[in-house]
């Protein structure tokens, strides 16, 4: 059997008696003689037994080998595979069972991914879960482990970083630009305006000797 969401047969879903074709004129051989029918033409016609839920699971494994996912984004790849409702959801619960779905776990990789990676803050962050189809109680449960003075740390390495590249501006115009970055990753205003107000009064080029 082909592995599901790759280039072979099923669905329809994904299993059930070959469907009915219309009477076509036989295919002659090299003889003129009728050509024997293509056993690979139907898995069905070749008494190959599908389960629609080993489909749907396999669909679902090579989601997870791709990258981790939620359960809704699970559910939502079933669905483009126009899987049954009651097929999908019989499949993910036996996989939230076993622990091969577990959104928790899921939304804290991603807060800590992103936070290291992109630098995002708790309200950007949301936004990310929410995007992925994680639930707002089990999201702020991840944000709930943010710790703030990890996340004022990282305010300031993004602006050190970005300062580096508006020198020769003035201050009115780094400020500006270092405040909308914060503002675009989440940062809350209070917090992004102390730290750059900070960071630009500290910088080199602004100290009166």
């Amino acid at each position: 059997m082909a592995f599901a969401d790759g280039t072979g047969p099923p669905p329809s879903w994904a299993a059930g008696p070959a469907p009915s074709s219309p009477a076509r004129a036989p295919r002659s051989g090299a003889s003129g003689a009728p050509a024997p029918p293509d056993p690979e033409a139907d898995p069905r016609t070749r008494g190959d037994a599908v389960d629609p839920h080993d489909w749907a699971r396999q669909i679902v494994l090579r989601q997870l080998t791709a990258a981790p996912r939620s359960r809704a984004q699970l559910a939502q790849a079933l669905r483009r595979k126009q899987c049954p409702d009651e097929v999908a959801t019989a499949v993910l619960d036996r996989m939230e069972e076993v622990g091969l779905v577990d959104d928790e776990a899921y939304a804290g990789m991603l807060v800590r991914s992103q936070q290291a990676g992109r630098g995002l803050a708790r309200r950007a962050l949301r936004r990310e879960l929410r995007t992925k189809g994680v639930d707002d109680e089990t999201a702020q449960a991840a944000l709930d482990a943010v710790d703030p003075h990890a996340e004022e740390e990282r305010a300031r390495e993004l602006v050190a970083k970005k300062l580096r590249t508006l020198h020769g501006l003035e201050p009115v115009v780094q400020t500006r630009r270092l405040a909308g970055l914060l503002a675009r990753k989440g940062y809350d205003g209070e917090l992004a305006m102390r730290v750059v107000r900070e960071a630009v009064r500290d910088a080199p080029e602004h100290r009166r000797d």
